[in-house]
């Protein structure tokens, strides 16, 4: 019985708390939530383009990078083909022995 009576003063005090805001402080409330929940998509916008932006730079270079060891690999390989073109030669011609 004290239970449901604290619960029943606590509904009662949430009632007329509600009751005693008027209209226009409901309304003044919602247009402060709408203008926050604006500002925060126009935030969050704002970031998700940044770090689209951010990612593109990344990524260009990225494949600056990799153009850059592609070309390194093949000149590496280039030489090292000439090498061993010079080494059969080399072999070839030689009469020694061991």
């Amino acid at each position: 019985m004290r239970i449901q009576t604290i619960t029943l003063a606590a509904v009662a005090a949430l009632s007329l708390g509600t009751a005693a805001c008027t209209q226009a402080e409901q309304d003044n409330a919602q247009a402060d939530a709408n203008a926050a929940a604006e500002k925060t998509g126009e935030a969050a916008e704002n970031a998700g383009s940044a770090l689209k932006e951010e990612a593109a730079q990344v990524g260009s270079a990225v494949a600056a990078g990799a153009g850059e060891v592609a070309q390194e690999i093949d000149e590496g390989t280039d030489k090292l083909a000439a090498e061993a073109s010079e080494q059969k030669a080399e072999t070839k011609t030689d009469t020694r022995g061991n």
